[in-house]
C-alpha cells in the first residue's frame, strides 16, 4: 500500500517541482500566483492541473490557446513518483526515508534548473545542506560528523577545482556538492563525485564526438552531481564495500 501512495505523492511534489524548476531561477515566488499557461498567461484551473492525467486528457496543449505543453511537465512528475517508489524499495519504512525523499527531491529541482539555466540556485542547495546535517543529527544516519566532514569534503573537492581551473567550474557546483556530502557523509559523497565525474566526462567526450557542442561550450555539471548522487544515495555502500574488496582487499 505504501508503494502507491508514494507514488502518488512522488507525482504531486513533480508538478510542484515544475513551478520552481520554471519560477526560482527568475526570483520569482513558489507559491503565488497560480499555474497558468506560459504562453497565453491563462489560470489554470484544478482539473487541469492533475499530474500525468490532465496531459493526456488535454493532448499535451493548453486548454485555451490550444498551444503544446511542454513533455518536461510530466516527465519531472513520472520521474520523481518512480524516485519515491524506487527510493521506499530501498530504504522502506524507516526513519531516514524522509531525508533520502527530500534529496530525491531537492535533485530534481536542481537538475531541471540546471538544465534550463545552467544555474544551481543557492536557495535549495544552502537550505538543503543544513536540512541534510540536521537529519543527519536527528537519524544518526549517516551521523553528524560524518554529515559535517561530508559538507566540507564535498564542497572542498569542487573549491579546488575552482581554484586550479580558475573559474573552470561554478560555486553551485562546489555548493551541491558540500549538499550531498550533509547527506550522504563523508564516504559515499566521494563515490557520488566520482560517479559524476566518470558520467560527465563520457558525456562531454560523446558530445565532441558528434560535434554537438564544441570544447569551450559550458555543460552543466549539476545533472551529473545529481546521478551521482541518487547512485550513491541507492547503491553506494554496495559499491564501495565492491571497490575496497577488490582493490583494497
Amino acid at each position: 500500500m505504501a508503494g502507491p501512495v508514494l507514488f502518488i505523492l512522488g507525482l504531486c511534489v513533480g508538478s510542484f517541482l515544475n513551478v520552481v524548476i520554471a519560477r526560482v531561477p527568475k526570483g520569482r515566488s513558489i507559491v503565488s500566483p497560480g499555474s497558468a499557461c506560459p504562453r497565453c498567461n491563462t489560470p489554470i484551473a484544478w482539473h487541469d492541473n492533475i499530474p500525468l492525467l490532465s496531459f493526456a486528457l488535454l493532448r499535451a496543449r493548453c486548454r485555451k490557446c490550444k498551444e503544446p505543453i511542454s513533455w518536461r511537465y510530466p516527465a519531472i512528475e513520472l520521474v520523481t513518483g518512480l524516485l519515491f517508489v524506487w527510493t521506499l524499495a530501498e530504504r522502506g519504512l524507516t526513519i531516514d526515508l524522509i531525508p533520502a525523499l527530500l534529496l530525491v527531491t531537492g535533485l530534481v529541482a536542481i537538475t531541471g534548473i540546471d538544465l534550463d539555466h545552467q544555474l544551481i540556485p543557492d536557495a535549495i542547495s544552502i537550505p538543503g545542506i543544513v536540512v541534510g546535517l540536521v537529519a543527519s543529527t536527528l537519524t544518526g544516519r549517516p551521523g553528524w560528523l560524518d554529515s559535517l566532514v561530508g559538507v566540507l569534503l564535498g564542497g572542498g573537492i569542487f573549491l579546488l577545482i575552482i581554484v586550479a581551473s580558475r573559474g573552470g567550474m561554478g560555486g553551485g557546483d562546489m555548493k551541491l556538492g558540500a549538499m550531498l556530502g550533509a547527506f550522504l557523509g563523508w564516504k559515499l559523497v566521494l563515490v557520488a563525485v566520482l560517479i559524476a565525474i566518470l558520467a560527465g566526462g563520457a558525456f562531454a567526450i560523446v558530445v565532441l564526438l558528434l560535434r554537438r557542442k564544441g570544447r569551450k561550450d559550458a555543460v552543466p555539471f549539476g545533472p551529473f552531481l545529481a546521478l551521482g548522487g541518487v547512485v550513491s544515495l541507492f547503491w553506494g555502500k554496495a559499491l564501495l564495500s565492491w571497490y575496497l574488496g577488490t582493490f583494497a582487499g
